[in-house]
């Protein structure tokens, strides 16, 4: 299952997978594109690894990665308890 977790004023959306046996959590941006549709890319925490990208220029990647880097405690957190709304307890 995939949780809502951030959208930035662009459009681009971030979310993430509940967490995996092995401690690992996917993290998927995706932003509209009128050319292409959607570009998007595909991180794994803890490692950071981008294991996908579509459409993005490394510059764009890096910022993304900035974002997840800052972000990556509240991911896995929220990865752990079922997303947002239930590790609020909303």
């Amino acid at each position: 299952m995939m949780y809502p977790f951030m959208t930035l004023n662009d459009e681009t959306e971030i979310v993430h997978s509940d967490m995996n046996e092995d401690g690992t959590v996917k993290v998927y941006v995706e932003t509209p594109d009128e050319k292409d549709g959607f570009h998007h890319m595909t991180c794994y925490l803890p490692s950071y690894e981008i294991t996908e990208n579509h459409g993005y220029s490394s510059q764009e990647l890096n910022y993304f990665l900035d974002i997840i880097k800052s972000t990556a405690h509240l991911i896995m957190e929220f990865a752990k308890e079922g997303g947002f709304e239930n590790a609020s307890g909303f």
